[in-house]
């Protein structure tokens, strides 16, 4: 997951998506779907602007672990081996065309 959200950090919003639909990692769905929801409520917050107009980009992104899931998987002469499954929560912070500009004068 922290691989897909390196490539879309910083990008603007319909490059970000475009990059999200034509990855073939496992994670670029949940992230497309999690920046489609970003940008519905972008427009719900701010529903005078147009989403092109506006020059969304992704300002911030952030991944944390979350809960593992442990189970047991059974292994050759009796034995028995851990499988560990992850799961994690991401952050998406959409950031403006002004925004960006404030942030590179500072």
């Amino acid at each position: 997951m922290r691989l897909v959200a390196d490539i879309i950090r910083g990008v603007e919003v319909q490059k970000a998506l475009g990059i999200l639909k034509y990855s073939k990692q496992h994670a670029s769905d949940r992230l497309e779907k999690l920046l489609l929801s970003a940008i519905a409520n972008w427009q719900v917050k701010n529903e005078g602007a147009d989403v092109e107009e506006a020059g969304l980009f992704v300002k911030t992104i952030n991944v944390d672990s979350a809960r593992q899931l442990k189970r047991i998987r059974t292994a050759p002469q009796g034995r028995a081996h851990r499988i560990r499954k992850r799961s994690n929560h991401v952050t998406i912070v959409l950031g403006t065309k002004e925004d960006k500009v404030k942030v590179d004068n500072k």
